[in-house]
């Protein structure tokens, strides 16, 4: 069953909908992750419409530059981005998506820290 969401920022000024086929996130123990309290749903770009800020956003990149972290430059809310554990993928923060229930979801560990020695059982 497909689940269709609407999300964004906390101001407002990034707007996208997400297709789930899945009510599943990954909760990672990376140090980004950890900090900004990120939820991940891993989906294909295809499942993925940005509907409005494209120019609100801007993008931090850090150590090997692979990950594109995705924030508002107003509000500075990350509501996805392109992880660098999924590369061909975006992450959508579940707790960006309008009105939804956590526990609505299964929330799945993810070792972050340590995910490049696991990287072949996470894909």
């Amino acid at each position: 069953m497909e689940h269709v969401y609407v999300g964004g920022c906390h101001c407002g000024a990034v707007r996208f909908r997400v297709r789930l086929e899945e009510k599943k996130a990954l909760a990672c123990n990376c140090s980004v992750c950890t900090k900004k309290g990120f939820l991940h749903l891993i989906v294909p770009p295809e499942r993925f419409e940005l509907l409005d800020g494209e120019s609100a956003l801007c993008t931090y990149e850090f150590n090997t530059r692979v990950a594109k972290h995705r924030f508002c430059k107003f509000c500075g809310i990350h509501p996805y981005y392109r992880p660098r554990s999924h590369p061909d993928q975006l992450s959508v923060n579940l707790r960006c998506l309008d009105g939804v229930e956590l526990d609505t979801f299964t929330l799945v560990p993810f070792d972050g820290q340590n995910w490049e020695t696991n990287v072949d059982s996470i894909r």
